[in-house]
């Protein structure tokens, strides 16, 4: 297994400096001006200036190279700086990453003031939806073709038919422009501080939370139905009930285990999901996560927020691929790394 996971991980790295470079040179190629929603009060010169210092005018290879110094060199020598309070090397000379559009913030920063509202909503609908998806697919597999089954069949093919925007919009209408029991924007300036606090964050938590857990667990609730039916037609569950064991027994034991291996390539393919925000619901409720400050960053053509937030995207998804094979070992003892 550890050799297995040194190859990956060696494998991994061309990998993910392979998609660096493909995403840098995408956004290099895309039209737009960083000085473009600058005041026009601002006179030429100084725009010019202010290109030169982003390096706007320099060769292509040059701005790739120092923006892979800045990212992979800088930036996790700045967050060990924080985290340890050791001083390594002179940190203020050390160049970081930063925002065009937001008076030269390190680019990191912002994500880091966002990750919160994005893993509270995102995140708690993925879980939630986890919980809630995988018995709802076993128990239909297990009872097919009963009054649960068809029930849940139909509540999920609605779900993964129906896009977030619509579910989204029809819950404002309904939950907070005729019921009003709960906000149709979302606070991101609440802090939770008392009891009542809490409760307010919980309302304008729910929507958003069960239009996400609705979309996600319809897709999961279909692969773990479809994975388990496959797996109670094979010979050991067969043998397994001619010796004596209980059908319960028999599903929890040996069909879950084996059924779970799709299931667990999909959940984990969806976490890093969690991290790039869910873009259209954030949009519709408000929420200033990092789907939104990735559709703000697009706007104003904001490239380092752009390529950053692509990139950890990128990086999250290697990481899980490798996290769902390992867990395929767990999961199946008859998997062999080698």
């Amino acid at each position: 297994m550890s050799q297995y996971i040194f190859r990956r991980v060696l494998t991994a790295i061309p990998t993910l400096l392979l998609i660096t470079f493909v995403i840098f040179s995408l956004l290099d190629l895309a039209p737009g001006d960083p000085t473009a929603n600058l005041p026009l009060s601002i006179p030429p010169a100084v725009r010019q200036q202010i290109r030169e210092s982003l390096g706007i005018g320099q060769p292509f290879a040059v701005r790739y190279l120092k923006w892979m110094r800045q990212f992979f060199i800088n930036e996790p020598l700045n967050a060990i700086e924080e985290v340890t309070g050791l001083k390594i090397g002179n940190s203020e000379e050390r160049l970081r990453v930063t925002s065009w559009t937001s008076r030269g913030k390190p680019v990191v920063d912002l994500i880091l003031e966002r990750l919160p509202q994005t893993l509270w909503v995102v995140g708690l609908s993925y879980l939630f939806a986890i919980l809630i998806a995988v018995p709802i697919g076993v128990i239909s597999a297990v009872k097919q073709n009963s009054i649960f089954d068809q029930v849940g069949s139909v509540l999920s093919v609605i779900g993964f038919s129906l896009p977030t925007f619509f579910t989204g919009l029809l819950a404002i209408v309904i939950f907070s422009v005729h019921f009003k029991w709960f906000p149709s924007v979302y606070n991101t300036t609440l802090v939770v501080k008392d009891w009542s606090s809490f409760i307010a964050q919980l309302k304008q938590m729910a929507m958003p939370v069960a239009v996400l857990t609705f979309f996600e667990t319809a897709t999961l609730s279909r692969f773990a139905r479809s994975s388990m039916l496959d797996n109670l037609k094979l010979d050991y569950v067969r043998t397994a009930r001619a010796k004596g064991l209980a059908d319960r027994l028999v599903v929890i034991r040996h069909v879950l285990r084996n059924s779970l291996i799709p299931v667990v390539t999909l959940i984990a393919l969806g976490i890093p999901q969690i991290f790039a925000g869910a873009i259209v619901t954030e949009q519709i409720f408000r929420i200033n996560g990092l789907g939104a400050l990735l559709i703000n960053s697009i706007d104003s053509f904001d490239i380092p927020v752009v390529m950053t937030s692509c990139v950890i995207f990128a990086f999250l998804v290697v990481a899980f691929n490798l996290v769902a094979d390992i867990a395929y070992g767990v999961l199946d003892p008859r998997i062999q790394y080698r």
